[in-house]
């Protein structure tokens, strides 16, 4: 794999060999231009985006189970997506970048020693977690947050911290427990449901840091003179990740339409529902395009070392000039798309639901309206979702650019009003197997992510004939938002 000139040649596909049934099966879909929605929706297939999700899990099978950037998983991923980019016609550049890795060398332990009997406690390890193997007294802080240094005041030193989450970031608390004598720290979630924090890139200290839910962190609080053992073993380092950007060759290079996935997996497991399930869907759409000849640029992004705090979105945007970002119309992101558990979320633009942040950039309530207009036409209820932050679209939004996307959920727990109109399971997380092991081929949501495969099809498609609604750039007239016209209705059992 070249990853050193800015378009690559690919000599060789070996590792590139499959070639889609479904593509060989329809060969009108391999030979036409697919430059309507009917079309384009006709060739884009769930079928076609498992393939792509077959591969990526064949690849974690082969390299110890992950896809996480800067391991061999992930490269592997790369070599796939580029190669089917390459061979489509794309404009094809790989993007490295150096960044603070982080991967767990063994299994997390947390275990209550005393009082008897010896007992295993799920946790979640925190990212960027120093290694260590401590078996020590835990002190609670009870309601203290401690964020504050004076939260630790006569803490006992070699003990081991237990913190509630809330009011700052996770490496303030670790690092004030460490600067207090803390031999390790748990933070314990102040909601229901499983934690998957993160300290930053930027943590340093060698301090084992793990979490807990908030059940099991209120559980060990009211222990009298526990004891417990955490021993967590990381490495963390500067290394290489890349992110795969493919272009048309064709469309107006000032009218820039994007969308984009993160490619890699957490330490923990293959990642093929995160983010396997957003990476497939723009490939499937963008290999289905590829005689189309938009008005606009299309730029299809996959992200690495997302899972590491949206490190490779971050650079790129950081890499480009003040107008090559204003040559970014509008960016569109796809994260989790196919959780087992489903709702149909689309991010918040106008921030009509009222909580969290607060609107995106000018625009970002068109992409919304868009969506929604998708979802209406095959009947299925949709849901606002606030930009939290948590996935790729951050460094857009922070320099202005238009954003907006899917997703179907994570750690969150579905609710009851949820599972009355989606169905599944009330009381469950979205995706009982967010950031763990089983997050494999099987775990999908096949009816829900089938709508959404066309959703990111019938989204990148319109925009890529006319941004209007965003910017006033008029397109090609039958791709108007009043004349949108889709093969509907799917249902979703």
């Amino acid at each position: 794999m070249s990853k050193s000139g800015s378009i690559l040649c690919v000599c060789s596909l070996s590792a590139i060999t499959l070639i889609s049934t479904q593509a060989l099966a329809d060969k009108s879909c391999v030979h036409r231009v697919n430059n309507t929605h009917k079309k384009l929706l006709e060739c884009v297939t769930v079928d076609g985006a498992r393939e792509h999700q077959a591969t990526l899990q064949a690849i974690a099978d082969e390299n110890n189970g992950i896809r996480t950037s800067g391991t061999p998983g992930y490269d592997a991923s790369v070599d796939y997506v580029v190669g089917r980019m390459v061979e489509a016609g794309y404009d094809v550049r790989v993007q490295p970048f150096q960044y603070q890795t982080f991967i767990t060398l063994s299994p997390t332990i947390l275990e209550q020693v005393s009082p008897p009997p010896a007992t295993p406690v799920l946790n979640n390890i925190m990212s960027y977690s120093g290694s260590g193997d401590v078996t020590a007294a835990v002190s609670t802080l009870g309601v203290i947050t401690g964020c504050d240094a004076a939260d630790f005041a006569g803490f006992p030193a070699g003990h081991i911290a237990l913190i509630s989450r809330g009011a700052c970031t996770f490496a303030l608390k670790a690092t004030n427990a460490n600067n207090a004598g803390a031999a390790g720290v748990i933070i314990y979630n102040n909601i229901p449901g499983t934690l998957n924090g993160t300290l930053g890139n930027g943590f340093a200290l060698d301090i084992p840091v793990t979490s807990v839910t908030q059940d099991t962190g209120q559980q060990l609080a009211a222990v009298p003179d526990l004891i417990m053992r955490l021993k967590t073993e990381t490495l963390r380092g500067e290394t290489t990740s890349y992110n795969v950007i493919a272009e048309t060759p064709g469309g107006n290079p000032h009218n820039v339409v994007m969308a984009g996935a993160h490619l890699d997996s957490v330490n923990e497991g293959p990642g093929i529902q995160d983010n396997g399930s957003g990476s497939a869907a723009i490939l499937e759409t963008a290999l289905r395009m590829a005689k189309v000849k938009p008005r606009n640029k299309v730029r299809f992004a996959w992200w690495g070392a997302e899972e590491s705090g949206l490190v490779g979105s971050t650079f790129y945007v950081n890499s480009l000039s003040q107008e090559e970002q204003d040559d970014i119309t509008l960016y569109l992101n796809f994260d989790m798309i196919g959780s087992p558990n489903h709702v149909f979320f689309i991010y918040d633009g106008d921030d009509s639901d009222g909580v969290g942040a607060g609107p995106g950039p000018d625009g970002s309530a068109e992409i919304e309206a868009l969506f929604e207009s998708y979802y209406t036409q095959v009947g299925q209820p949709f849901k606002g979702t606030d930009f939290s932050g948590r996935s790729d679209y951050g460094p857009f939004i922070a320099v202005g650019i238009p954003s907006g996307g899917l997703f179907t959920g994570a750690e969150g727990i579905k609710t009851d009003d949820e599972a009355a109109l989606w169905g599944g399971i009330a009381g469950d997380q979205y995706d009982p197997c967010y950031h763990l092991a089983c997050d494999t081929f099987d775990n999908i949501n096949l009816a829900a992510y089938d709508v959404n495969v066309d959703a990111v099809a019938y989204a990148v498609l319109q925009y890529a004939m006319n941004t209007q609604s965003i910017n006033g750039v008029r397109g090609k007239g039958n791709f108007k938002p009043g004349k949108m016209k889709y093969l509907g209705p799917f249902q979703v059992e």
